[in-house]
């Protein structure tokens, strides 16, 4: 079978959840509803890339670093949306717990996200991308959660390179293991 056969009967418009990891903007901004509100440009990058590949953004949240405001955000969203992606706290900071809040989460890990997202950085901004743990993985057994760097290069290169051109197959796999 061909990959344009495979890919066949992928969903074609999603729903997603945005949500940005920002302490800082988190404590100058606690009732924002809108990145434009926040200045975070990578929240606003998220929704309009999202938004121009047809897709359709069900919650932009602001959360600070910290376990436990990160997996209520994630537990908050998830029976709503197709997808959820996360900005912020994939560094190797004391501060940078996106990862450990989100990867017991996940049923099936997809490593292939942040290896492909590391190689792809790397030709950007050289061997720094080794600091990023950017990652992705299934949750609540049919939902999509990409883990992103701050940054909006890093939210460029992994919404426009890798998330939008496969999520519809990603799903349409994730919804076959529900």
């Amino acid at each position: 079978m061909s990959s344009a056969e495979h890919k066949k009967h992928t969903p074609m418009h999603l729903k997603f959840a945005i949500i940005t990891v920002s302490t800082s903007r988190y404590e100058k901004n606690t009732r924002a509803l809108n990145p434009g509100d926040t200045e975070d440009g990578s929240g606003k990058l998220m929704i309009e890339l999202v938004e121009e590949a047809e897709h359709a953004v069900w919650s932009y949240l602001l959360v600070p670093d910290q376990l436990n405001k990160i997996i209520d955000a994630v537990e908050r969203v998830q029976k709503q949306v197709d997808a959820i992606i996360i900005s912020g706290g994939t560094g190797i900071s004391p501060m940078d717990v996106t990862i450990e809040a989100v990867s017991p989460l996940f049923i099936r890990e997809i490593p292939g996200f942040g290896e492909f997202f590391r190689e792809l950085s790397r030709e950007d901004i050289g061997t720094a991308a080794m600091l990023s743990r950017a990652a992705a993985g299934t949750i609540n057994k049919d939902v999509i959660v990409f883990c992103l760097p701050g940054s909006p290069d890093g939210v460029r290169i992994a919404l426009t390179r890798l998330i939008l051109p496969e999520i519809g197959h990603l799903v349409k796999h994730a919804r076959m293991l529900a």
